[in-house]
């Protein structure tokens, strides 16, 4: 399954250009996971394994979510495949700022997530690891119990580092070596 979710990856999300990241860094090629996540099969590998590792990294945990939009289509996969594999895990996505209207919330889903619940924040891509550490913040500032963070891709750029320093668990089921050879 990871293999095949490296070619697809290579196939239909990778692209050799300059770009400007999220964490404002320029690059010379772009990995657009949404294009992974938004096709049935890539989905399908992405929920799966990721259900798998984060079962088997995380045991105790009983909920997956991450920042929108990213996370999105990753976290509604994982939530059907624990489901279907008779583990549910229950989904929630973090804004990046509050709703102006209605209740303000960062969190959306947290009614399924009592407080203290052992979560895993997920991620399609880490760089540097601001964004996902933003997003564990979050979840922590909502009285959420954050396990760890898991990504499809990890672009080999510092987000590692990053997080062993600031005692997070972490890992990725690909790293950029594994794409580009």
């Amino acid at each position: 399954m990871l293999k095949e979710l490296a070619n697809l990856i290579k196939d239909i999300a990778y692209e050799r250009k300059k770009v400007i990241l999220a964490s404002g860094k320029e690059s010379d090629f772009y990995v657009d996971l949404r294009n992974i996540t938004l096709h049935p099969k890539g989905l399908y590998l992405v929920s799966n394994l990721l259900f798998e590792n984060i079962i088997e990294k995380f045991p105790q945990v009983k909920a997956v979510g991450g920042p929108t939009l990213g996370a999105d289509p990753i976290t509604a996969g994982i939530c059907l495949v624990s489901e279907m594999k008779k583990l549910p895990l229950y989904g929630f996505i973090i804004r990046k700022e509050p709703k102006k209207h209605g209740l303000a919330k960062m969190i959306e889903g947290e009614k399924n997530l009592p407080q203290q619940c052992p979560v895993v924040i997920v991620e399609d891509v880490v760089t540097s690891g601001t964004s996902s550490y933003k997003a564990y913040n979050i979840a922590k500032e909502a009285g959420l119990n954050v396990l760890g963070i898991a990504a499809i891709l990890d672009r080999e750029e510092g987000a590692t580092e990053f997080f062993t320093k600031n005692g997070i668990s972490f890992f990725s089921l690909l790293k950029k070596s594994d794409i580009l050879g």
